[in-house]
């Protein structure tokens, strides 16, 4: 597979990516050798296919997402845009598995320097802060964000479902790029507040699971299709199954009068919001990779994308396994920036 896939800005700083990336959050299991063969060719197939926007996090794994791409790259990172986030932390000392917010100056400043080792490179192109931490000044997180601009090390800065207020206070401190939230077919939160505001400063929006966590690839039938952390996912629930489940056949059956996949379908969809959209599904097939890039030829008719459209209204369960860090609001700003 072989081609071009067409370029999106995302915010008004020039920073230009493929219309589609891919997102690494499903290479977590280890880093040997047979995750790290699956990684490369994986990698290697989106570059053939046209994808130069790459997005992982150092919690993935935690550390092992990163590494896997890092390696996965090697001898091809010129043209790519690599996109890892900092700030959902693990106390590896006292508790292996605790995580908590951290965007503290200080942690910043540490985080940045595990990244660039385990991507194995010498800058970010675009670096998140994956949660607002409740505790700190977005003011004084940004302003690390920033040193680490100037420094060479990050090239651009964004934040991952930022409250709207906090998102007009960081860009205050320093130009943000993008934003990372969740959009799809099945979630519309977004378009309330944070869309309008990020459109409002020149900000791009790069959607994450905007195939529902799978709920629009059409594959989901039962809950025996399901491992791992969608089990516990709330729009997977028993009592909710059957309900969004319909929902999902709905999207299936817009897709059959398309003569396209479901997935391609909802993809479509995210991708018609605008030019300053770019989604990152993520997989670890090829096979469903090449589906995704797919998406990119598709034109939906205006009275399908607004049947598409209606269906977010009707989902049942919360959106996010932890809903109470969606949408945080950092404290204000009382002192000097640290």
């Amino acid at each position: 597979m072989t081609g071009i896939i067409a370029r999106r800005r995302l915010g008004a700083h020039g920073l230009e990516v493929s219309a589609l990336g891919l997102g690494f959050m499903s290479f977590v299991r280890s880093a040997d050798d047979d995750e790290q063969k699956l990684a490369t060719a994986l990698v290697n197939e989106a570059i053939d296919a046209g994808i130069t926007f790459f997005d992982t996090a150092d919690v993935y794994g935690p550390d092992v997402s990163e590494t896997l791409l890092g390696r996965a790259i090697a001898g091809r990172r010129d043209d790519l845009v690599i996109a890892t986030k900092f700030g959902n932390a693990r106390d590896r000392d006292t508790n292996p598995n605790a995580r908590g917010v951290d965007g503290r100056p200080e942690y910043v400043r540490a985080a940045v320097e595990g990244s660039l080792r385990r991507l194995g490179i010498d800058h970010i192109d675009l670096y998140y802060q994956h949660r607002v931490d409740p505790a700190v000044p977005i003011e004084e997180t940004v302003g690390a964000l920033g040193e680490l601009v100037q420094a060479g090390k990050v090239r651009y800065i964004g934040l991952s479902e930022p409250g709207p207020r906090t998102l007009r206070r960081a860009h205050a401190t320093h130009p943000v790029t993008a934003i990372q939230n969740e959009w799809s077919v099945f979630s519309r939160d977004i378009e309330a507040e944070t869309l309008p505001i990020a459109r409002e400063l020149g900000i791009g929006i790069v959607p994450y699971s905007p195939l529902g966590r799978g709920w629009l690839t059409g594959r989901v039938r039962s809950r025996a299709d399901l491992q791992g952390r969608r089990l516990a996912h709330p729009r997977f629930a028993e009592e909710v199954f059957d309900a969004n489940r319909a929902l999902a056949d709905e999207v299936a059956a817009i897709a059959t009068e398309v003569g396209a996949l479901p997935s391609q379908v909802a993809l479509a969809w995210v991708l018609s919001r605008g030019e300053d959209v770019v989604p990152i599904p993520g997989t670890r097939h090829a096979e469903y990779l090449r589906e995704n890039v797919g998406a990119l030829g598709i034109a939906l008719a205006p009275e399908q994308a607004e049947r598409l459209t209606g269906i977010a209204g009707r989902v049942r369960g919360e959106r996010a396994l932890r809903p109470a860090a969606i949408g945080v609001e950092a404290p204000p700003l009382t002192g000097a920036l640290s």
